[in-house]
């Protein structure tokens, strides 16, 4: 019987009847006549309601999904018409009859997994509608109100949270006066038995149960006043069982099917009637679903479990302490933060991509505080900026119970197998697990690459076509036969739109389009465009590609860049949406035609595969911290030779997620001069953003460099200089730390020094730095000790950063894009850098005028400089003066939406030293734990 009595909880396979001539509560006619009024007031009342979400949210259509696993098309019908009538979309799952459970819950869980259905409903036949398949589908999508979880709620009287089985709403509406009144239901149990007695009891009625086969059924017959059977009364229970006046409502699964005849008379319009009551009840449960779904969609409140810490003494490497914590499934953070399971797609156990649909979702949500960290002027071992961004949100969240996001670059495997190691923090504050950071993550690097060298595959190929074949031959190949019918492609077609051919049809065009369709005219020596790799390999700082005999003589010197490198990086970096990169891409540049013109990817007709290539790598990757926080690691351009900062895409989306109080901390790539300016001038001017507050991080080791200590090199040993006290040389060195400010002041940002302690630091320089930097014009200088600590270790340092987050902000740029190109070169040079003046070369002074001619002279401009000093000589410490900064060249990366002059000479590919640091990494091969990052 449980079969049958569950599929008698599915509206559209049942109605509701008087089957017997007994003298109801009504009469015939009234309940037919009061069902129908009650239907279509409720049908009104849904209309009207959706229509007013509608208006609240244009955009909003929804879906309610229905599983089939018969033939019934009078239900479909009365589906479809009272779904029309409320403004709700219908889809109904026809599946075979024959299908088993195992193929319904597959049906189930793909619905209750898109996110374009809002409600799910199951029409089935008895012998499938058992309890796996009816929890199967989510408590949020359950209109039917069938779940274990909804009847829970049900029972217990959570009258927010859940619906009731339109069946039992029908049968209650139709029910008046039921207090003391003896309820018989015949043949009902499950969760439409479960539901009508909590109902029917909450009215105050005495309520009994049975089958029609039960001992005692006479006697119950008589003394109930109302009967509400599962099935038809068989024969062989005569009337004369029931009292006079008693109501029955016959809930019979068999009413709409195509097998059921039933002689009496009116019956089956009084079942209609009925029947359209509880279809007009589930429709109204869907519209109640669409308005809790559209609660849903809303910013949620973090429920954020945080992970314990237990700080050892010695510090142990990088690689055991992030081995030591377990770090929580990715999709149970994504929860605990707002994400919605269909705006998450999983990497493995701790990384996950998460989608763009989300900025939709939350567009009105108002964003959180906006927080840079940034440096002084490094030394070539790094100061712990990425250690300071994830003690400092570490802080926020776990120890002051604020939202925050950490939002790092990836790194590049170039430093990590070469000399610089890893990115992902250090000590006690690091983005876990740490291997997974520094190690391929979800392949958007490798997804650069390969865009990148299909874009310069497809440059040499076009030149060596164009340079054997005629105009006809091309033409003939670029726009081919294909079952006899010759086409152009939609980037073709927009290429003769910008070429002001306007034509569609390739019969029609004279040999002078042609030719000017099919020639791009690439000079080779104008070339700008290099392939890449993610690998520090100094052999491929020039090459000669085109040596096979294949290649017909077309030899050309080029290079490789490391990946990080590619202008595609830098519009991953910078892009706002899929489409706003798909048209970046198109806009890059690779060289210029024998006119002096530029030629672009679009012009080569792969900016759309480009864009195909690139389509996972524009979704930030969520990961976590040590003590569980929420992490987006996503793009890593160089800050030396490419604007040096996370995506804007991660940003915007961390923003909306931490929530109006909450705060987002990204970090630029090293010094202020460098990452900080072009987060301001390039990152600000793309994504609209306006920042709150800069951490500007300092070492004590550093400042010591820049006040005359000796050369510091990364894997040799510090000098006795950097190991003990020197007031002098740490109050020397506070110049670069004041200049830095200052630059930080030029942009009208608060700024919270935050001096990265090291065991060797002795309290008397800490102090000393500290005052320095507060009187230096720093709204507060903060020592912390979260390599060691944790985010305990940073607490002081959050609680600076909200305070100075409250003041008020005067952000502002630095120039003018309205200046000639030169010009603002010439700001950044003064005014950050503190040259006296800069000199173009004729080479440089060449691509200006280039540039400027081809209207690419109101971008922003991107240094290409060393970070090891203010100046264009690395080892010029402190704060040099009056120096000239030398302008080699100028290029153009038109996709990012900048132009990049090299300060002297910059490499685009580093070296392996003498010793990398692949030489202490390795790979359990029992355990698959990797060994020797850091």
């Amino acid at each position: 019987m449980r079969g049958e009595v569950l599929r008698l909880c599915f509206p559209m396979r049942l109605c509701l009847s008087l089957p017997f001539a007994a003298a109801p509560y009504r009469a015939l006619s009234g309940w037919q006549a009061a069902s129908g009024q009650a239907a279509r007031k409720i049908t009104e009342n849904a209309r009207k309601s959706l229509a007013s979400l509608k208006r609240e949210h244009p955009r909003l259509e929804p879906t309610l999904a229905i599983i089939q696993a018969h033939n019934a098309p009078l239900v479909q019908e009365m589906n479809k018409n009272f779904a029309e009538e409320v403004g709700l979309r219908v889809i109904n799952v026809c599946l075979p009859e024959d299908s088993s459970k195992d193929e319904i819950v597959n049906e189930i869980l793909r619905l209750n997994e898109d996110p374009n259905v809002q409600g799910l409903a199951l029409d089935l036949p008895e012998s499938l509608c058992s309890s796996k398949i009816l929890n199967a589908v989510k408590p949020e999508k359950d209109v039917d109100g069938l779940s274990d979880i909804n009847l829970g709620r049900l029972v217990r009287g959570e009258d927010s949270d859940y619906f009731v089985s339109p069946t039992a709403g029908a049968v209650m509406e139709l029910l008046e006066d039921l207090d003391g009144k003896t309820v018989l239901l015949v043949g009902i149990d499950g969760a439409l038995g479960s539901s009508l007695q909590c109902l029917l009891q909450r009215r105050g009625a005495i309520t009994a149960s049975c089958l029609w086969k039960s001992p005692g059924l006479q006697s119950k017959l008589h003394h109930a006043d109302v009967v509400v059977a599962g099935s038809p009364k068989p024969d062989s229970v005569p009337k004369s069982w029931l009292k006079p006046g008693t109501t029955i409502i016959n809930c019979s699964p068999d009413l709409l099917s195509e097998k059921h005849s039933y002689d009496q008379k009116n019956s089956n319009t009084t079942e209609n009637a009925v029947c359209s009551l509880a279809v007009a009840m589930r429709m109204q449960n869907m519209v109640k679903n669409t308005e809790r779904w559209i609660q849903s969609q809303q910013l949620r409140k973090w429920d954020l479990h945080c992970l314990k810490l237990q700080p050892l003494s010695p510090v142990p490497s990088d690689i055991e302490i992030s081995r030591a914590q377990s770090p929580k499934a990715v999709d149970v953070l994504a929860k605990e933060i707002g994400l919605l399971t269909d705006e998450i797609e999983i990497y493995g156990q701790t990384k996950a991509k998460v989608r763009l649909s989300l900025l939709e979702r939350l567009k009105d949500q108002p964003d959180g505080k906006y927080v840079l960290v940034a440096g002084i002027t490094p030394t070539p071992l790094g100061e712990g900026k990425s250690t300071v961004t994830i003690g400092l949100v570490q802080a926020l969240t776990a120890h002051l119970n604020i939202n925050s996001f950490a939002c790092l670059r990836q790194p590049s495997q170039g430093p990590t197998f070469g000399v610089k190691g890893g990115a992902a923090g250090g000590g006690y504050a690091q983005v876990i697990p740490m291997e997974e950071f520094n190690l391929h993550l979800t392949g958007d690097i490798h997804a650069i690459t390969a865009a990148n060298n299909l874009l310069a595959a497809a440059i040499d190929a076009r030149i060596l076509h164009e340079s054997t074949q005629s105009d006809k031959a091309l033409y003939n190949r670029l726009v081919p036969v294909v079952k006899g019918v010759r086409g152009f492609s939609s980037i073709q077609l927009a290429r003769l739109r910008r070429l002001g051919i306007n034509k569609t049809d390739p019969e029609t065009l004279t040999e002078e389009e042609i030719s000017r369709f099919v020639r791009l005219d690439i000079d080779p020596s104008t070339i700008t465009w290099q392939r890449v790799v993610d690998t520090n390999d100094r052999f491929l700082r020039k090459i000669t590609v085109g040596q096979a005999n294949t290649e017909k003589g077309f030899v050309r010197q080029a290079q490789f860049d490391i990946a990080v490198a590619s202008e595609i990086m830098a519009i991953l970096a910078l892009t706002t949406s899929l489409k706003d990169m798909k048209e970046r891409l198109g806009k890059i540049v690779v060289a210029n035609d024998k006119k002096g013109e530029p030629v672009t990817a679009e012009d080569l007709g792969v900016t759309g595969a480009l864009a195909v290539l690139m389509k996972d790598a524009i979704k930030p990757t969520l990961m976590q911290t040590l003590e569980g926080t929420p992490v987006f690691v996503h793009a890593g351009p160089f800050a030396n030779i490419a604007h040096g900062n996370s995506s804007i895409l991660a940003d915007k989306i961390a923003l909306k997620l931490v929530g109006e109080k909450g705060f987002v901390v990204t970090e630029a790539g090293f010094g202020a001069d460098i990452g900080m300016e072009k987060f301001f001038n390039i990152k600000c001017r793309a994504s609209g953003l306006v920042p709150s507050v800069v951490v500007l991080v300092a070492t004590v080791r550093a400042l010591k460099m820049h006040g005359g200590g000796p050369s510091v090199s990364a894997g040799a040993p510090l000098k006795k200089e950097y190991t003990e006290e020197n007031l002098q040389l740490v109050a020397d060195g506070c110049c670069n730390l004041q200049k830095q400010i200052q630059i930080t002041q030029l942009f009208g940002v608060p700024v919270v020094v935050a001096l990265n302690v090291f065991k060797t630091d002795s309290p008397a320089e800490v102090d000393l730095v500290c005052e320095i930097a507060k009187q230096s014009g720093a709204f507060d200088a903060v020592p912390c000790s979260h390599w060691s600590d944790g985010g305990r270790g940073a607490v002081k340092l959050a609680q600076a950063v909200e305070k100075a987050a409250n003041q008020k902000s005067s952000f502002k740029y630095l120039y003018s894009l309205e200046l000639p190109i030169a010009e603002k070169i010439k700001v950044i040079a003064q005014k950050v850098y503190g040259a006296k003046d800069i000199e173009l070369s004729p080479a440089a002074q060449s691509q200006i005028d280039r540039y400027t001619r081809q209207g690419f002279g109101k971008l922003p401009i991107c240094m290409a400089k060393t970070h090891l000093s203010l100046s264009h000589q690395p080892e010029r410490k402190g704060v040099p003066t009056g120096f000239i900064l030398p302008i080699s060249d100028v290029r153009a990366s038109i996709g990012a939406g900048f132009i990049y002059p090299l300060v002297g000479t910059m490499s685009t590919m580093p070296g392996l030293p003498t010793r990398p640091c692949f030489y202490d990494i390795d790979l359990d091969p029992i355990t698959e734990e990797v060994k020797g990052l850091f």
